[in-house]
């Protein structure tokens, strides 16, 4: 096994540099993908670091249900790790999946609440208009999906803005946008060098939904003056992982815009090689493969020690 199976926890600091550079240099769409294959190959090797890590330390303890041969001085001379160690992945490897728990059952819940009130609006498709002063405008994904927007949001826009927000939030729900980024919110669950992943595919995911507005309505300063007037009005955000239109604070709202009232992007799947962008994608991608061959090494090396070692 040796330093390897230590990689993967390590190596999803190599995409940090691609989760800043993604969303300026490449189209929405393929920014969203590239960074959420990249965040759930790193998660997975990462679990599977901590469970190999979690089979060398549980052959220590006594009264384990693995096979008595498995703690011989011969195995323990040739995965190369104290028992402190094995133990600290099983603490940890127990706090992921508590973590991961924790966040999808917060995801269902906010959808569980969500379709709630859904029940007390009249009809079962198209938008949903709740009557609450506060302005807010969210997709929620579902069988059938529904756009949810508050006669609070709708007073804030005129006709052809309101247009621009249920495209918007059509293209949320069209493209599955709430399934990446659920993955990345589990995968940040799973390693914490992850995070800025996370981050930057919420943003890029609402970047993507204001391009297919601006390609639907025609328009790309009316879509950036809509998702500028819902912001200015929008208080507070709407509390929950959902994508929304246009959530208050000076970050991200901010540079929606400005890319709205740019040209349109390139539809390029991949940056230029030979650009910034193209070099952290390289390294992103170079990191992400690194961390699959060490996750498998490691493994393929204790299924062959420990086959070794367990009696016929």
């Amino acid at each position: 096994m040796g330093v390897f199976v230590f990689l993967p926890l390590i190596l999803p600091l190599t995409a940090l540099p691609i989760s800043r550079l993604a969303a300026q240099h490449l189209h929405p769409r393929a920014a969203t993908r590239l960074m959420t294959t990249i965040s759930v190959a790193m998660a997975l090797c990462s679990a599977v670091c901590l469970g190999l890590l979690g089979v060398v330390g549980t052959a220590q303890i006594p009264g384990n249900p693995l096979p008595d041969s498995w703690s011989d001085p011969e195995v323990r001379a040739a995965v190369p790790f104290h028992e402190e160690v094995g133990t600290a992945a099983l603490i940890a490897l127990a706090l992921v999946l508590l973590t991961v728990a924790a966040t999808a059952l917060r995801h269902l819940r906010v959808r569980v609440r969500a379709r709630r009130v859904l029940s007390t609006v009249p009809g079962t498709t198209g938008p949903a208009v709740t009557r609450d002063e506060e302005p807010y405008a969210y997709a929620l994904p579902g069988r059938p999906g529904r756009i949810v927007v508050s006669t609070g949001m709708l007073d804030s826009l005129d006709e052809s803005e309101r247009r621009a927000l249920f495209a918007h939030e059509q293209a949320h729900l069209t493209d599955r946008h709430h399934r990446v980024r659920l993955a990345t919110q589990l995968a940040s669950a799973v390693n914490p060098f992850l995070r800025p992943l996370q981050h930057a595919v919420a943003y890029t995911t609402e970047r993507w939904a204001d391009e297919e507005a601006a390609a639907a309505v025609g328009d790309r300063r009316l879509t950036a003056r809509a998702v500028a007037k819902a912001a200015l009005v929008s208080h507070r955000g709407p509390g929950h992982p959902l994508p929304a239109f246009a959530a208050p604070g000076p970050g991200p709202v901010p540079r929606r815009i400005a890319a709205l009232l740019g040209p349109a992007p390139d539809d390029a799947p991949w940056p230029p090689a030979r650009s910034p962008a193209g070099l952290a994608a390289m390294v992103a991608a170079a990191g992400t493969a690194a961390s699959a061959l060490s996750a498998l090494n490691a493994a393929v090396a204790l299924l062959l020690v420990l086959k070794a070692a367990t009696p016929l």
